[in-house]
């Protein structure tokens, strides 16, 4: 017996990343600035003293100016890890953007074992990707679950960062999906 809702995710996802696909490298890039600079000036950047970031796979918005910046703002900068153990993420904390980070599960740079952990409940802002995002805080992620059993944990602000592709007029949810507090594209800020 089919999932409805799984079917209908899966289909969202298919669709989200093929919008994706589409988009120039120089759009991508000129979308991720603007991302950067337009969070940066925000209040919420501005009152996080510890903040959730992470690296960017090749489809996602390049963030990752935010850890410099945020490095170079005396700010607590965590990313998230890989935990076999609790086949999850944790957050842990980086000081140096280059020298804390390895090659993680999944091919993507994060923090190495040696970094401290970070409680989800220290941490001010939450930066999350994702292949589709709604209004209403609704989140596609990759299918896995890793960001909402780890954003279930989080007291911060929960902010998504998409291009303006991937914003559609609803995101199936389920019980287990967590919704986020923002959406910020190249062109939007949504509170939701």
């Amino acid at each position: 017996m089919s999932d409805p809702l799984i079917e209908s995710k899966q289909a969202l996802r298919a669709q989200a990343r093929a919008q994706v696909a589409g988009l120039s490298s120089e759009y991508r890039a000129a979308a991720a600035a603007q991302v950067v600079v337009s969070l940066s000036s925000r209040p919420e950047w501005a009152r996080a003293s510890s903040v959730l970031l992470f690296a960017p796979l090749p489809d996602e918005l390049d963030v990752w100016p935010l850890v410099e910046l945020a490095l170079m703002a005396g700010k607590t900068v965590a990313l998230p890890a890989f935990a076999s153990a609790s086949n999850g993420y944790v957050p842990r904390r980086i000081v140096d953007a280059t020298a804390d980070l390895i090659a993680g599960k999944f091919g993507v740079r994060e923090p190495a074992e040696a970094c401290v952990a970070v409680p989800l409940n220290q941490l001010d802002l939450v930066l999350v990707p994702g292949i589709a995002f709604d209004a209403r805080g609704g989140r596609l992620g990759r299918g896995k679950g890793f960001y909402d059993r780890l954003l279930a944990g989080a007291r911060g602000t929960k902010c998504g960062v998409a291009f303006d592709e991937q914003l559609v007029h609803a995101v199936p949810v389920g019980r287990l999906d967590i919704r986020l507090n923002c959406i910020l594209t190249p062109t939007r800020w949504i509170e939701t």
